[in-house]
């Protein structure tokens, strides 16, 4: 007699489980930094933050002057237009203390940390007088004493560099904290997200600025990144970002405020966008065709960082005549840095070989 076949017992239905996070917010039930706030700034801190920025626009103007009649050699890009987002972040950093490192677009940093325009602008020429001794150029400037580690070429990586310097902070328990700056392009370089595991992890006191100046080299950030939200490029790292306004100083600096509390609270990294745009091309040899002029002369129109703080001068009472003896004593200055560097004299040959290695024990 035949055996009577087993009932098949049918198998469990497979639901897909529901997502328990939420976009936007990777991670659930974490904490966050608060939402920053409008820096309030006092009269007296308005105007220095105009001279400031004033002083890299004019720096930059200078510069781009110079590069024209070939005293400048080499590549060369200019800060102008973003004048806000140093100025912003670097007066709320403690000088001495907190070091801040960048890419080849460096003249404006160095000038936010208050480093002398002359020795900036005898680099730029390549003489000894430089800050570098002239052997950095435009892309390499760097102080040891002002912490201010570079003027770095090769794209991101100046963010692993920073990783390093937020680490010696810690291990030092020197209380310091790191300011690494990097564009949109360097955004999708491989070692940034390695730097952005290793400094979450370790809970290293670093601040990662991202100025998105909307073109990296010369291709529009919507082309060149699958998510062009920068401020979340952080979160699969666990690590908290905030997009901000990066042609209003106030807003950059009331951020600054927001991020050095949690970077000095011991919470780790953070991610700062800042939405800036530079009004000249990637370098002096780009003609920035990827663009039209419409649209930088309406960036120019509505959101440059100077004009807008200008408005804020006028309604503590600074008159428009203040401003322009401002701006006149800032040329003065600028001009004066340019006659040191084009009367100082060229490195001797035999500096080539000195600053190559250096011997520790």
């Amino acid at each position: 007699m035949a055996k009577a076949a087993k009932k098949k017992t049918p198998a469990k239905k497979r639901t897909r489980k529901k997502a328990t996070t939420t976009p936007g917010d990777m991670i659930p039930n974490r904490e966050r930094p608060k939402e920053p706030d409008l820096y309030q700034a006092n009269k007296e801190e308005l105007l220095q933050f105009y001279q400031q920025m004033l002083l890299i626009r004019r720096f930059e103007e200078k510069a781009g002057q110079l590069y024209g009649l070939g005293l400048i050699g080499g590549f060369c890009h200019l800060y102008i237009g973003q004048e806000a987002v140093a100025i912003g972040l670097q007066s709320a950093l403690t000088p001495g203390k907190d070091s801040v490192i960048t890419g080849y677009r460096d003249h404006g940093h160095m000038l936010a940390y208050g480093i002398d325009p002359k020795v900036i602008m005898a680099e730029l020429t390549g003489r000894a007088a430089g800050i570098s001794e002239g052997k950095g150029g435009s892309m390499h400037m760097f102080s040891t004493e002002h912490k201010f580690y570079g003027g770095h070429g090769i794209v991101g990586a100046q963010v692993s560099l920073g990783a390093g310097l937020a680490f010696k902070h810690k291990y030092t328990e020197d209380g310091g904290v790191c300011l690494a700056y990097f564009g949109d392009g360097a955004a999708n370089q491989g070692q940034v997200y390695e730097s952005f595991n290793m400094a979450e992890l370790w809970k290293l006191p670093i601040i990662f600025v991202i100025e998105n100046n909307q073109y990296a080299m010369g291709t529009s950030v919507n082309r060149a990144s699958s998510e062009d939200q920068l401020y979340r490029r952080g979160e699969s790292f666990r690590i908290p970002g905030l997009q901000i306004d990066g042609m209003d100083v106030l807003a950059v600096r009331g951020a600054a405020e927001t991020a050095i509390e949690w970077v000095r609270g011991g919470k780790g990294p953070i991610l700062l966008e800042m939405k800036t745009y530079r009004y000249r091309g990637h370098s002096m040899s780009d003609p920035a065709k990827y663009r039209s002029r419409d649209e930088v002369q309406s960036v120019r129109e509505k959101s440059d960082p100077i004009e807008r703080l200008k408005a804020e001068l006028a309604n503590v009472g600074v008159s428009d005549d203040e401003m322009k003896a401002l701006d006149k004593e800032i040329r003065q200055q600028v001009n004066a840095a340019a006659d040191f560097a084009e009367n100082s004299p060229e490195p001797e040959p035999s500096e080539l070989y000195t600053d190559v290695l250096v011997e520790s024990y």
